[in-house]
């Protein structure tokens, strides 16, 4: 195992996922997470792109009809490190029965108050993934989360425990490369596109790496998909894996 998945920021808690200082962060950022101008617009940028993946995903995995509008009509879905339900509410429209987690309550309570006003029904829980008996679900989903935790083994261990028999798993995660180093830490807080202290490098987690992790819980990867920005694309789809990169798991 690598540096990132071993190092002492990101594997001193004995099994606890939650960083004190990063729900903080986040914490502080639930007033204004459904502002597609405020401080998690670039989020609002990223949904589109993780949703197209996930569409597809799902209708290859449960070999669905492309066209319909609520392929995960009778299924249920938990999205861990949930934020504010940027996901979790797409996931519901798409027919999920949709359970969000994070270890944020001010996101929590954002996340609720704005399903509400939206007319959705979303299962909404503040705290650590792998303390809660909640079950499992047919599809388990972590965008830009692993990064964030304290222990990545003890992270994955729990998103696997809640995948249930021929379910579905997505992650999404930026890449430790120089790349990510210069455009996602340097350049993009620096100038505020993201919020500054939101990344810290070391704890970005390679496609190897993630790999490593999901075999030790049981789990199979698939092909990552890159998700990457250009003037002309912006955030888009790609076989470079350079900046941020998406996948699914499945039990072997």
């Amino acid at each position: 195992m690598s540096d990132a998945t071993t190092s002492a920021r990101s594997n001193t808690s004995g099994g606890q996922t939650i960083r004190p200082d990063e729900a903080a962060h986040f914490g502080r950022l639930a007033k204004d997470w459904w502002d597609p101008k405020g401080s998690s617009a670039m989020l609002h940028r990223l949904n589109p792109v993780r949703l197209q993946f996930l569409r597809e995903a799902i209708d290859l995995h449960w070999a669905g009809d492309i066209e319909a509008r609520h392929p995960l009509a009778g299924k249920s879905a938990l999205d861990v490190g949930c934020g504010a339900g940027l996901l979790c509410e797409p996931l519901a429209r798409l027919g999920a029965e949709v359970t969000g987690v994070d270890a944020a309550p001010e996101n929590v309570a954002a996340a609720a108050l704005h399903a509400e006003g939206a007319g959705l029904d979303i299962r909404y829980i503040a705290g650590e993934i792998g303390s809660l008996d909640i079950g499992t679900f047919d599809l388990v989903s972590a965008m830009e989360v692993i990064e964030h935790v304290a222990d990545k083994r003890a992270f994955v261990a729990a998103l696997a425990a809640g995948l249930a028999p021929g379910g579905l798993m997505v992650l999404s995660t930026p890449n430790r490369t120089r790349q990510s180093r210069l455009l996602m830490v340097g350049a993009a807080e620096g100038i505020g596109l993201i919020p500054k202290g939101t990344h810290h490098w070391d704890d970005f987690i390679t496609p190897e790496e993630l790999g490593d992790l999901l075999d030790e819980a049981g789990l199979e990867m698939g092909d990552p998909k890159g998700i990457g920005f250009s003037p002309a694309k912006g955030l888009h789809l790609t076989d470079d894996l350079s900046l941020n990169y998406i996948v699914t798991a499945r039990a072997r």
